[in-house]
């Protein structure tokens, strides 16, 4: 049908007027503030050809507030090269680094007098939690062949005491969750482990697409995962054997999250794990764990097929109160949503939500559910990158676009990367992704790691049209920042479920505070369930603000967001 010109004005507004609030979400867009913020680690994985399987992997970004000034800080683990882990190089590789945040855009590299380096390790993955209750964040990273755990001192520095601790481990470390299993106040910790990997003797030359390749894991023995339970004495005890975690054969571990899958009030564990099934940890109540990841639905795909998982979150999507799992995949393979069947059960609802196709060419590593315009519906942001260079010379490309997907309410989810701005579409070796309002000015920004290159800082610019409300959990009988607590936000037609989390995406770690899109409510009731069960109630939160919540005591902070 024909419009005259003039009419058109018109029929816009009409149509923005009645149009469904993605629309009008589009206007949101990602901004790389990392040149003019400071962040500017150059990320360091082995050579650039990537002969070995170690050299591909990258790695993660953690957000925690290690000073505790209400502006969260960031770290970024660091790699190395086969020639300084073998002893054929006596340069010190390069470390990780430590960004202060000062609370107007920009950050203070402190690495060197917070002593947190990390640069005799070929790190891997990171993660914040306070093992001691002392009120200030420690900081774990993984790596090969060993791992670090700096305890804060409060002072703005760092002591590594990962032996003294009893959590140095050993072998190929990847992703790891901290989580209080056997609800005792201590933050307990799990530990994904990759594959058996000899820096000195490794296969090479397989092929991909006809190219040949450094060879993947299947090439490898899988590697025992770690479970440390917390004394709470400021040292662990492995109970691997006993929990049972090593009761079945060994998987290629990557991604690790806590989470209450079965809603029974105890913390389980999902491991993505790499070219094998998935596990689905489910806690016992006793101390023990069992693999229910083949029963429940979510250890393959829907046909049954492994799948090279990488990355993994978890969310209540769709407002049901029961929690859905998302995992990033390999290329030519889509990323995987498992949703909640809300009895213990998940489906494989990638391709009739709309994640399917999209996702299919692109190799997928970090990822999370975030609200990124605080429309109350958690949408999907992913990022990727291929293993191998030699995927440039294919379709798939080694240097890839991010991914964001726009939850329409529920019932499906819209690709609305373009829109998102150039940030998002430009190609790059993504694999670390963490998540945080790092400027707190009311929406969910991001960082993400890129392998051989620099890292993006990604600001929220539009998200904070609509309101939101961020909650800081301050344990007393429960652990310090309320790890495992679930936080249920009602308005007059939404009810949204969230639960604290230490560790998550791909081997990162995003911000304790929780984040929740309010639309245009002017505020919110709160529930929160504690890790040990008991219930608190806040009746009537003012939207806009960042709120400090204690435990049997209520409101002890609150905050409204900056304007800058």
């Amino acid at each position: 049908m024909w419009v005259s010109a003039a009419r058109l004005p018109f029929l816009a507004a009409i149509f923005l007027a009645f149009a469904p609030a993605w629309v009008h979400s589009n206007q949101v867009t990602f901004v790389d503030r990392a040149p003019e913020a400071g962040i500017n680690l150059e990320d360091l994985s082995g050579g650039p050809k990537k002969n070995a399987l170690l050299e591909t992997l990258g790695h993660g970004a953690a957000w925690f507030d290690y000073d505790g000034d209400g502006w969260v800080d960031l770290y970024l683990a660091n790699g190395s090269s086969l020639d300084k882990i073998r002893g054929r190089d006596p340069e010190p590789p390069p470390g990780g680094a430590l960004y202060r945040n000062r609370g107007d855009g920009t950050f203070e590299d402190v690495t060197l007098r917070a002593g947190v380096s990390g640069g005799e390790l070929w790190a891997m993955g990171t993660v914040a939690a306070d093992i001691e209750n002392d009120g200030d964040l420690d900081l774990f990273v993984t790596g090969y062949g060993r791992n670090l755990l700096f305890r804060n001192r409060g002072d703005g520095t760092f002591q590594e005491i990962s032996e003294k601790a009893g959590v140095q481990g050993g072998g190929w470390s990847a992703g790891a969750a901290f989580g209080d299993y056997d609800r005792d106040g201590f933050l307990d910790l799990y530990v994904a482990r990759y594959v058996e990997f000899s820096p000195e003797n490794y296969p090479t030359e397989c092929l991909f697409s006809g190219l040949r390749v450094t060879c993947g894991p299947r090439r490898y023995a899988g590697s025992p995962d770690l479970l440390y339970r917390n004394k709470g004495d400021g040292t662990f005890e492995d109970v691997s054997e006993a929990a049972g975690i090593r009761s079945g054969e060994p998987y290629n571990g990557l991604g690790v999250l806590f989470l209450d899958y079965d809603n029974d009030g105890l913390q389980d564990i999902y491991v993505a794990n790499d070219a094998t099934p998935a596990n689905l940890w489910h806690n016992n109540g006793d101390g023990s764990f069992t693999d229910n990841a083949v029963l429940a639905g979510c250890a393959f795909s829907e046909d049954g097929r492994e799948q090279a998982r990488m990355g993994v979150d978890a969310g209540d999507f769709d407002h049901s109160g029961h929690l859905s799992i998302f995992t990033t995949n390999f290329s030519g393979d889509v990323n995987t949503l498992f949703k909640a069947n809300r009895d213990g059960t998940f489906s494989d609802q990638t391709g009739p939500l709309g994640l399917g196709a999209p996702s299919l060419l692109h190799l997928g590593w970090g990822a999370g559910f975030i609200d990124y315009d605080n429309d109350t519906w958690l949408d999907l942001f992913m990022v990727n990158g291929h293993l191998y260079p030699e995927a440039e010379r294919l379709d798939y490309k080694y240097l890839q676009s991010k991914l964001l997907f726009k939850n329409s309410g529920g019932g499906n989810f819209i690709d609305v990367t373009r829109e998102a701005g150039e940030a998002m579409t430009r190609p790059n070796g993504g694999r670390g992704a963490a998540f945080a309002d790092y400027d707190n000015d009311g929406d969910v920004d991001a960082v993400v790691t890129n392998i051989d290159g620099l890292p993006e800082l990604l600001e929220n610019q539009g998200g904070n049209r609509r309101n939101f409300i961020s909650l800081r959990l301050v344990g007393s009988r429960s652990n310090r920042d309320g790890v495992g607590a679930r936080i249920i936000v009602r308005t007059a037609d939404t009810r949204q479920m969230r639960e604290v989390r230490s560790g998550a995406s791909f081997m990162s770690h995003n911000d304790l505070r929780t984040h929740f899109g309010l639309g245009d409510a002017p505020a919110a009731q709160v529930t929160i369930r504690w890790p040990d069960g008991r219930l608190q109630e806040l009746p009537n939160l003012e939207a806009n603000h960042f709120y400090t919540v204690q435990e049997s005591e209520g409101v002890i902070g609150k905050r409204p967001r900056a304007d800058r």
